[in-house]
This record gives structure tokens, sequence and C-alpha cells, in this order.
């Protein structure tokens, strides 16, 4: 699997650090207001409050559970990151890194 992050639910949101080899930054999900059923669940922020991505509440058809479907970008990225933040064995959350935007 290629984890670029571990998180701890906290509250209504999620806690962590994302980690790549060019990037490494303390983030938050942090629940969205959603003005329209496209509109992201969560709004992703660094620890200064900056917006870098948004993440959406998903269920995998393979084996129906939920995770969801992350998007990070800023201009400091060599490009898009695609991830799922998907609930471990140990109730922690990872985020596991996809090239590809397609997700069951």
């Amino acid at each position: 699997m290629n984890i670029i992050g571990n998180f701890t639910k906290q509250n209504d949101g999620y806690a962590g650090t994302v980690r790549t080899l060019t990037v490494e930054v303390k983030v938050r999900f942090v629940p969205n207001e959603k003005g329209s059923e496209n509109a992201p669940d969560y709004r992703v922020q660094t620890a200064g409050n900056y917006e870098i991505g948004a993440a959406w509440r998903k269920i995998s058809e393979a084996t129906e559970r939920p995770y969801l479907s992350v998007t990070l970008d800023d201009p400091s990225f060599p490009a898009t990151i695609y991830a799922r933040l998907v609930e471990g064995l140990d109730g922690n959350h990872d985020l596991i890194w996809t090239r590809s935007k397609k997700r069951s």
C-alpha cells in the first residue's frame, strides 16, 4: 500500500500528517457546510488554516466500507494528490495515495 498519512478521528473531523518525498505537513479534515449536493463533505486545511484539499464521503463497492475520497493540491506540490482515507484495524485512519482519480 502507498500510505502517505496517518490520522485520528477528532470530534467531527480528522487530524494527522501527510508525508511524501517532497511534502510533510500537518493537516485537519474540517466538516464543510455543503451548499450543493456535489460540494465536499470536508475541507482539508493545514495548521495555518490554509485550504489544500477536499474530501467526499464514499462507500467502497468491493468491501462496502465507508471511506473518504481525498484530493490534495497546492502550488508547492509537483502534482495533485488523489487518495483515500480509510479506517485501519487499530481504529486509526490511513491516507492511501493513488495515481488515478477513478475510485470504486
